[in-house]
């Protein structure tokens, strides 16, 4: 039986997920072109505002640009320029068409996506590897794994302000206000700071030895933290760590609220669905991609997969999730949206 027709924007309760998504095939995106054969790694997803595009990041240094309706490689568009792999990327959150890649060739690149042009890039910023949009779209922190973060603007080919971390940090996320940044560490924790100054924005309420800081940190993996994600409804931060752990913290009062431990592998990204009811993680290991409700911590249901899932993302606006799949790029919840 077809899934029932469905507003893009209406929520799906969780007693109903699995029975809704069921019966719905994933639509590949299969890139002939690429450098890599059909299993080139797909290192990185992004959608567009509006979820009208979608990009993709490879370790071939393929680039590239979908139109989610139309699945064919000729309606796509290649971004070319950089000489090593991507490692993220991601669109201006207010500006549907302008395109942030990083690669650990050390080049920043914007792009605007209709045109096919670098419109802008800042160089020599090491191995990078991480990248966050500051919710305005004005700026962005970009990371390398020296543990430099970079303030930058889309307009300028020179650096805003360096700031050198104590310890490597990875894949970091804003918050919705802009002004606090959060920054997942290889120690297992994740740091608040405040944005732009990258300043600790909490410390802890007792007494420390002298040589030890009084910052607080979010403390919910035995392993790295690899990549933060804040639900849509800013309700909840969630943390994804090199010990297969999702650990969901309530941004009230910073307690992490439960943990998703059905994943396998490092987890090394994280998508909320549009509501914040649902959240998904990318591991580098695998057959599966496991979905959990938020509020309660249920496991809701399983996308079979080929292999493993490094990269996830759902849509802005409605339910549909978008991921790699042995380097192809696989989109579920399209055909859902034309019945």
């Amino acid at each position: 039986m077809a899934p029932p027709v469905r507003s893009r924007y209406s929520r799906i309760p969780k007693e109903k997920f699995s029975a809704y998504f069921g019966p719905l095939k994933s639509q590949p995106y299969n890139d002939s072109t690429s450098r890599g054969g059909s299993h080139h790694s797909l290192r990185t997803l992004a959608w567009n505002p509006l979820g009208t595009l979608i990009a993709t990041g490879a370790s071939d240094k393929t680039l590239r640009v979908w139109n989610p309706e139309k699945p064919n490689v000729r309606f796509s568009t290649e971004l070319k320029g950089h000489t090593s792999g991507i490692e993220k990327i991601a669109f201006n959150p207010v500006k549907d068409a302008e395109l942030c890649s990083v690669s650990n060739d050390g080049v920043v690149k914007f792009w605007d996506v209709r045109t096919k042009a670098c419109v802008n890039e800042v160089k020599g910023l090491g191995n990078t590897h991480a990248l966050a949009w500051a919710p305005d779209g004005s700026s962005l922190l970009v990371g390398n794994r020296a543990g430099e973060l970079f303030q930058l603007l889309p307009t300028k080919s020179s650096v805003v302000s360096s700031h050198q971390q104590p310890v490597e940090t990875n894949q970091m996320a804003f918050a919705w206000t802009g002004d606090k940044v959060f920054l997942p560490t290889n120690e297992g924790r994740v740091r608040i700071l405040s944005y732009p100054g990258l300043e600790p924005v909490l410390h802890v309420n007792h007494a420390v030895k002298p040589d030890e800081s009084t910052e607080f940190t979010l403390k919910g993996h035995t392993a790295p933290c690899l990549t933060v994600e804040l639900s849509p409804t800013g309700r909840y931060l969630a943390t994804g760590g090199a010990d297969s752990i999702i650990a969901l913290f309530d941004t009230k009062d910073w307690i992490c609220q439960r943990t998703v431990s059905c994943l396998v592998g490092p987890v090394k990204s994280i998508s909320f669905t549009f509501d914040g009811s649902y959240v998904v993680g990318g591991c580098e290991e695998g057959s599966g991609l496991e979905v959990t409700h938020t509020e309660t911590g249920e496991h809701v249901h399983t996308f079979k997969t080929a292999g493993p899932c490094e990269a996830v993302a759902w849509a802005p606006t409605r339910y549909c999730l978008a991921y790699s799949d042995l380097g192809v790029l696989r989109i579920i919840g399209l055909d859902a949206d034309r019945k």
